[in-house]
């Protein structure tokens, strides 16, 4: 399985523009730049994209790994919040953090715990993030 996304870019670094694509067409020319990586400004990001992949990703798996031990949940919520900084000469992602609350009736605390770190652990995302330090806090809500 492939899935694609595509990006363009026009002008310098810091007066350019830029628009992203995925072959879904949820993501059709989104519009992406300096402005909206380091100043707050319209459009989206490099790292926000990264981050609502994680969160979906790991939803997805911790809904999977609940299944598989006999639990379901009425929600999960997943915010993730990736830190972006200067390393060296220039930037990296250092850093992910998993905010996580789920809904499950009758869950029992622990084995939710156990499957939200092998979620974590084993989402294609976090595998793919290798090197990266991610964090979670998990709770049932």
């Amino acid at each position: 399985m492939k899935k694609t996304a595509s990006a363009v870019w026009h002008g310098g670094f810091k007066d350019g523009k830029g628009a992203i694509s995925t072959q879904t067409g949820v993501l059709k020319d989104a519009p992406y730049g300096v402005a909206a990586r380091f100043e707050n400004g319209p459009g989206t990001n490099p790292e926000e994209l990264v981050g609502a992949a994680h969160a979906g990703c790991f939803t997805m798996a911790l809904s999977l790994v609940l299944g598989e031990a006999g639990m379901v949940a009425e929600s999960i919520e997943t915010r993730a919040d990736v830190t972006l900084e200067k390393v060296g000469e220039g930037f990296s992602i250092t850093g992910i953090h998993l905010d996580v609350t789920a809904k499950i009736p009758g869950a029992d605390a622990a084995k939710f715990e156990t499957a939200a770190n092998a979620a974590k652990a084993n989402c294609p995302v976090s595998k793919a993030l290798a090197g990266t330090k991610i964090t979670m806090d998990a709770r049932l809500g």
